[in-house]
């Protein structure tokens, strides 16, 4: 006797109920310990190689440093990309790697790599920094810091020390990143004329305080039998004490350090200035470690911060910005909207069964397999994102499928008067192969998924290890729990023949027998049928022609964001002044609740660019305000035209440009030309606005050039030149400076000019440098000072110099405005010196349609097999997978409908179409190949398949509607991820259904015709008889 999984749970009830208690309690366990993130957690293995040689210009740089640096690594495996960018005195070489590679063994390469051409390299440089980058997110938390009792300087180290120290203990959080304020220093600033009276050079002063100003071990010493140490203490915390040190002279003189120069108790020059509405503060950000939960590090900080207010009632933290609350708002309307979905799908159901027995066995499907869901989303890592729920919010309609299968299937057996028990077992036994076959071939769709690599992968993957798991569970409730609990709360109805007749016959709904007299006409009219289901056909494939493409959709956080950039050179100070006529320009607008403001921003190495800027600004919510946070950027664009010489960037919190096209030659000349053209082309390119090439800008710079006779007849170097600019203008570098020794922090002691002594080419001229004679000499007499101009840095790409041209997007998608720009002349015909390199959202979103292609076809292949194994036949499985193209053609009508873009949540809704749309063929075929081998004839096998299977099948697809209608209605945070995805799942539908129960019988018939023909002709050619088939 063949074993029946339903009929044993239903005669041994306990196991069952002890195995969905299990892992009901594990879900809730696994849901508890999910942490909740925006996006699914992506890894980019990312090495940066920061190699830094000061007063080196970029273009000594690029071709001593990181030239040398891109050949020795270019031969290693998995290599993406490698971008180099080089500025005054630094190169950083950031090597992208595939995400298939780990990032430990990536660094070791690369550290390998470097460490042979090291001898290659100029011997003046820093030892290479080779690190990796996180880049898996920014920011999630921005704060702003301000007290009425307290300076700047105090005000940051407040946030150095204090805050740091606390927030940093918090788990999840990885490190807080101070934004404006400044640094105590103690400032030396020498009088030149002074110095210059006595030939004193700068840096002799700056020694004097590193010998003088320092605690030094002595060695050891035996005093009564016992060791002690012996340490010689020189380093003072008081500024007297530095004025008092003397300097010796040539002449065996020497000189008080506070008769040459001016030192006090100051602060280091600010590089970065942040103000919160207009008002300087010290702000600071939070960056979560990699793999925590956005939520959990939110709430530890604001705990951690509410500590902090207490212990120091007079400082105030305000929260900026928070990019939390968005994943918090998604999260929440999430679970809403799978509430309101399973809420809708149970009312379905009970509208067509019309019992609350029956419609509560069906609901009970729902909680029992997502919570199953939880523990395969523990166990694989993943977290609770906008993909794994939009996943579960889709699947709702599914997971009550073969339930209502189940259920309708028992009720028939009750209602030609079985007992509720009896029917159980017979009905689960007699539908078990169709719900099993529709399962499988939802998860067989989603099997090529899982080896889908890349960005793509990150998102195709975990939405379909979701629905596998969820649909899976719900096989498995539909085939245990649902027969159980039906063959002990249904109740059973009395019948007889004359009742049954009347069940099947007079009571049949009139929209059935609607159905049904359609169904004859087609199967009497089958080329009709074929030539109108070739023409739908046909005519969704024009229609796809009409859809825009696209990659991701913004999503509106409600956080705007300018970036602004000023000429090269300019200081904070003046970039902070700009940033002012901005925000006076907006502070009025209401849509706006802060704005906040940071001049100077910090490149990966660590430098500070003071001429970038941004601005965030913190709006209302969605629901508050009319336009959508893209539109209200865009409304920004005639306000920062008004502003002379800036370049700005309008929104993209993810830190890129809606539209980027690189262009790579080892031709500066004709890669600026080039790239020139192409902008004017792109000019005239609608939906095209705020075109800019992104480009070395000239930049001032002072030029000394040393004579080198007279410069070696002095005994002087070029590093001793360097040296005594280097200190005078900006200081000596930090491992060069003396520092006060406090309890709680160093402040370093900066010897370097005055700001209009060091801003003066005369002062310059004037300074002394040491000699290997032991006379100092002026800079005048051994080199010459000059003004000229160079690139103010130099940006490469696979090895040669690299330009771009960015743009935003108004009322077009990406894959539109990619068509067009493909299309003009200058990129159609490139110079032979100059390749364009796919990088970014056009390089990830060229890879998802490549990769998308591809897992349709073997997801398609994937499903024929199932079926074919499951059927055992290989044509009907044909007549099952004709509802795909029918499903194909729904969405895209729907998608044209609502003017929505093919992007990547409309493709993965379209993967999970093809799974569920073959649901009611397999009804239908399975339904008529059963009645067929009981004898009865194709036409009425194929009629009572759909008198006996429209109910469920129309009942399931409704359901499933029904619980994604809320994902469509609801509009907030997120809404424009959800809603493309369910109406391309919706349109899908309901094409599919309506199609498929009037053509599929169609389709049948013919590959029924055509088995007839063929078999006959297969017979000859086998030597298999059937007494051979009927050998036990």
């Amino acid at each position: 006797m063949k074993f029946q999984l339903s009929e044993w749970a239903i005669r041994k009830p306990i196991p069952t109920i002890v195995i969905f208690l299990a892992l009901t309690v594990a879900g809730l366990f696994s849901f508890d310990k999910l942490p909740i993130n925006a996006n699914p957690v992506i890894t980019f293995p990312v090495v940066t190689v920061t190699i830094t040689q000061s007063g080196s210009s970029p273009s000594e740089l690029e071709n001593a440093v990181t030239q040398p640096v891109e050949r020795a690594i270019s031969g290693l495996p998995g290599i993406r990309h490698i971008n180099s960018t080089i500025t005054d005195g630094v190169s950083i070489t950031i090597v992208e790697f595939s995400l298939n590679v780990d990032p430990n063994v990536a660094i070791n390469d690369i550290r390998e790599q470097i460490t042979q051409i090291r001898a290659e390299l100029p011997q003046t440089i820093e030892e290479p920094l080779i690190s990796r980058i996180d880049v898996e997110g920014g920011a999630i938390l921005n704060y702003a810091v301000q007290s009425k009792n307290k300076s700047l300087t105090e005000l940051s180290w407040f946030v150095d020390d204090t805050l740091s120290k606390k927030l940093l203990t918090v788990k999840g959080s990885q490190k807080i990143t101070r934004l404006g304020g400044t640094t105590r220093e103690i400032l030396v600033e020498p009088d030149p004329v002074k110095m210059a009276a006595l030939k004193i050079s700068i840096t002799d002063i700056n020694h004097l305080l590193l010998q003088n100003n320092v605690n030094i071990p002595g060695g050891n010493m035996t005093v009564a039998g016992q060791n002690h140490t012996i340490r010689v203490l020189g380093a003072k915390n008081e500024v007297d004490y530095l004025r008092q040190l003397k300097l010796p002279l040539n002449n065996n003189n020497w000189v008080t350090l506070g008769d040459i120069a001016t030192i006090s108790d100051s602060h280091k020059e600010a590089v970065t200035i942040a103000r919160l509405n207009g008002k300087e503060v010290v702000g600071f950000a939070v960056y979560r470690a990699r793999g925590s939960s956005d939520t959990a590090v939110e709430k530890g900080v604001t705990q951690a911060l509410e500590e902090i207010r207490q212990d120091h009632p007079d400082i105030d933290i305000k929260l900026v910005t928070s990019n939390v609350k968005y994943t918090v708002d998604s999260y929440n309307l999430t679970m809403q909207t799978l509430f309101e979905g399973a809420a809708l799908t149970v009312i379905v159901v009970f509208f067509f069964l019309k019992s609350l027995r029956a419609t509560l066995i069906a609901a009970i499907a729902l909680p029992l397999s997502i919570l199953p869901t939880f523990i395969v989303l523990y166990i694989f890592g993943y977290t609770l994102n906008s993909i794994t729920l939009l996943a579960l919010t889709l699947v709702i309609g599914i997971l009550v499928d073969d339930a209502i299968v189940e259920i309708e299937n028992i009720e028939k057996y009750i209602e030609r008067g079985e007992r509720p028990y009896i029917a159980a077992i017979k009905a689960s036994n007699a539908i078990g192969f169709a719900i099993i076959a529709i399962t499988i071939t939802i998860v067989a769709v989603f099997l090529p998924v899982s080896f889908v690599g890349g960005f793509v992968g990150k998102y195709f993957v975990p939405f379909g290890i979701t629905v596998s798991a969820a649909v899976l569970s719900s096989l498995l409730v539909a085939r245990l729990v649902t027969p159980l609990m039906s063959a002990y709360l249904l109740l059973p109805r009395k019948s007889s023949p004359e009742k049954e007749k009347k069940a099947d016959d007079v009571e049949m709904p009139k929209w059935i027998k609607t159905y049904l007299s359609l169904l004859g006409r087609t199967l009497k009219f089958r080329k009709t049928a074929l030539a109108v289901a070739s023409v739908f056909l046909l005519g969704s494939l024009v229609l796809v022609d009409l859809l825009p493409s696209g990659f991701l959709p913004k999503s509106d956080v409600s956080i705007a964001k300018i970036e602004v950039e000023t000429p090269p050179g300019t200081q904070a100070a003046q970039s902070d002044k700009v940033l002012q006529q901005i925000i006076n320009k907006l502070k009025d607008r209401s849509e706006i609740i802060d704005i906040f403001s940071v001049a100077g921003a910090d490149d990966s190495s660590g430098n500070i660019n003071q001429n970038k800027s941004s601005i965030l600004i913190n709006l209302v919510p969605i629901n508050e305000r009319k336009l959508s946070q893209r539109e209200f950027e865009q409304s920004l664009a005639p306000v920062l035209n008004e502003i002379p010489d800036i370049r700005y960037n309008l929104g993209n919190n993810d830190g890129g440009r809606d539209v980027s096209i690189v262009l790579a030659s080892d031709n500066p000349e004709i890669l600026s030309q080039t790239v020139n053209q192409l902008r004017h082309e792109m000019m005239g390119v609608t939906g095209l606005k705020n075109i800019q090439i992104l480009q070395p800008l000239p930049r001032r710079e002072v030029i000394v050039k040393p004579n080198i006779a007279e410069a070696a007849r002095a005994g002087v170097t070029t590093e001793n030149i360097g040296s005594v600019i280097r200190t005078a203008t900006i200081g000596a570098g930090d491992a060069n400076v003396s520092k006060f020794n406090l309890p709680d922090r160093q402040v370093p002691i900066r010897v370097l000019l005055s700001k209009e002594n060091r801003d003066s080419l005369t002062v310059l001229n004037d300074l002394y440098v040491n000699s290997t004679s032991g006379t100092n000499v002026p800079i005048k007499s051994i080199a010459d000072i000059s003004f000229s101009s160079g690139p103010d840095k130099i940006e490469r790409i696979s090895r040669q110099r690299k330009a771009a041209i960015e743009a935003d997007l108004s009322g077009i998608e990406i894959g539109t405005a990619l068509e067009q720009i493909d299309k003009l002349p200058s990129l159609k015909n490139l110079p032979p010196e100059v390749k364009r390199v796919l990088y970014g959202d056009v390089e990830y979103m060229d890879e998802m349609f490549d990769r998308f292609s591809t897992t349709m076809l073997l997801s398609v292949l994937m499903v024929l097999a199932i079926l074919i194994i499951l059927f055992k036949d290989f044509l009907q499985p044909l007549t099952i997978l004709i509802a795909l193209p029918f499903a194909i053609g729904g969405a895209i009508i729907a998608l044209l409908l609502y003017n929505a873009a093919i992007d990547m949540p409309v493709i993965i809704g379209l993967l999970m179409l093809m799974g569920i749309v073959t649901k009611n063929s397999i009804l239908l075929v399975e339904f008529i190949l059963e009645r067929a081998r009981s004898g009865m004839s194709r036409n009425e096998a194929i009629i009572q398949a759909g008198r006996e299977r429209v109910r469920p099948i129309i009942m399931t697809t409704i359901a499933m509607i029904a619980g994604m209608i809320p994902l469509v209605l609801t509009s907030g945070a997120d809404a424009s991820f959800r809603a493309p995805m369910a109406i391309a799942v919706i349109g899908g539908l309901l094409s599919s259904t309506l199609l498929s129960l009037l053509f599929v019988p169609v389709i049948y018939s013919y590959m029924d015709d055509f088995k007839n023909f063929i078999t006959p002709y297969l017979r000859k050619l086998s030597s298999v008889t059937k007494d051979d088939l009927d050998y036990h």
